[in-house]
């Protein structure tokens, strides 16, 4: 079987089709069908925060073939606001993307102001205080301060999915908590615990309207076993269409590989499930084979903007003072429009210049790498090497 020989089904709706899984693994090639089109799976996330990917025009994104790109419901709400979204016709028409987009709660950004983000909180040992931007965390919500102006704001499981019903974004995430890695174990149940009571609310208001969306829940719990076991089961007897996997798995690849190992069995197989903020090479390549159908990262675009390229030999960096006579593509073969028009040195030369292109440039390389990429992990599931 050849995915090219694959039947396109019609856009309408949301569905979820496994086409193929692995007699050697759990890995399975599927298709996400959201109103804006197919996703298929395993698939790579673009993240663009305020809905576009650094340095990159959203045409030229999809020019690209990135069939699904995360935008932040956070600082959208923020700037320019969920109201002038809506009003502009919903995030697809504002941004000008045809193609599907899946928003966040805002809960990552909003406990990320409280605790740091996951890697920095482990390198401080948790001990490292925040700035005060989040004022109040109870039953109802949390209260915080715009990074903008400072104005008080209560994010609320309702007004998160209000707000992503704003934006218009094809599959949006109920409202939860994101507790920090260094957290003690009777405090983390009493945050899944609230957590899961703030997605049933998040799914109560988004069922009232659904406007032709897909939420997929959040799975918790930490590096705990079972309560990420209680997660799967008490958020898979609901209504979702889908499941994302949040919060920290360890300190390490081989602890989260472990910890995916453990869950994805537990999650219903006929509806999709999405790895939350995660799609580095290595962890994309020892997850595929658990069943993970698709991954967000900044980090391919990251890595562009320190002049490093993604390439099937192996991370590539622009500025090494080798590169500044070498005529030849970035990568040979490549058919990108980087590859297929300048070369290296020209590349070299842009980031030693310090022109702003040399980002866009190397960009364009990254993204078509990972799309490319992810087409490469679907055949060879296909194929039966997976």
């Amino acid at each position: 079987m050849t995915l090219c020989e694959l039947e396109t089904p019609p856009h309408v709706g949301f569905s979820f089709e496994k086409i193929y899984t692995s007699k050697k693994s759990r890995a399975r090639v599927g298709r996400i069908i959201t109103p804006h089109g197919i996703i298929d799976t395993p698939g790579f996330v673009g993240v663009g925060t305020n809905g576009t990917l650094k340095a990159l025009d959203n045409t030229l994104v999809e020019q690209i073939g990135l069939q699904l790109m995360f935008c932040n419901t956070y600082h959208l709400m923020l700037q320019p606001g969920t109201e002038v979204v809506r009003k502009a016709g919903g995030l697809h028409s504002f941004i000008g993307r045809s193609l599907p987009i899946i928003t966040d709660s805002g809960g990552f950004q909003v406990f990320s102001l409280a605790y740091g983000s996951v890697a920095d909180e482990l390198k401080s040992s948790g001990k490292k205080k925040q700035d005060g931007h989040v004022l109040k965390i109870n039953e109802e919500g949390v209260l915080f301060r715009s990074y903008r102006d400072g104005a008080k704001v209560l994010l609320t499981p309702e007004s998160s999915v209000a707000a992503q019903k704003d934006l218009g974004a094809d599959i949006i995430i109920p409202f939860d908590e994101l507790p920090p890695y260094h957290i003690e174990d009777h405090n983390l149940k009493t945050s899944l615990d609230r957590t899961h009571r703030w997605e049933e609310r998040s799914l109560k208001t988004h069922l009232a309207d659904r406007k032709n969306q897909a939420m997929y829940a959040v799975i918790h719990g930490g590096i705990h076993k079972e309560l990420r076991e209680q997660s799967c089961r008490h958020l898979s007897y609901l209504d979702f269409d889908g499941f994302a996997i949040g919060g920290s798995m360890g300190k390490t690849k081989d602890q989260m590989v472990e910890m995916l190992d453990f869950m994805m069995p537990l999650l219903p197989s006929d509806k999709p499930n999405h790895l939350l903020g995660i799609g580095d090479l290595e962890s994309i390549d020892r997850c595929v084979s658990l069943g993970i159908d698709t991954f967000d990262s900044s980090y391919p675009t990251r890595a562009a903007r320190h002049g490093m390229l993604l390439t099937k030999q192996g991370p590539l960096k622009i500025l090494k003072s080798t590169h500044a006579n070498n005529f030849s593509p970035p990568e040979e073969g490549c058919p990108c429009p980087t590859c297929s028009h300048h070369s290296l040195a020209y590349l070299h030369h842009l980031f030693k210049a310090k022109e702003m292109t040399c980002m866009t440039l190397a960009s364009i390389h990254n993204l078509y790498f990972m799309v490319d990429l992810m087409s490469r992990y679907r055949q060879r599931i296909l194929d039966g090497e997976i």
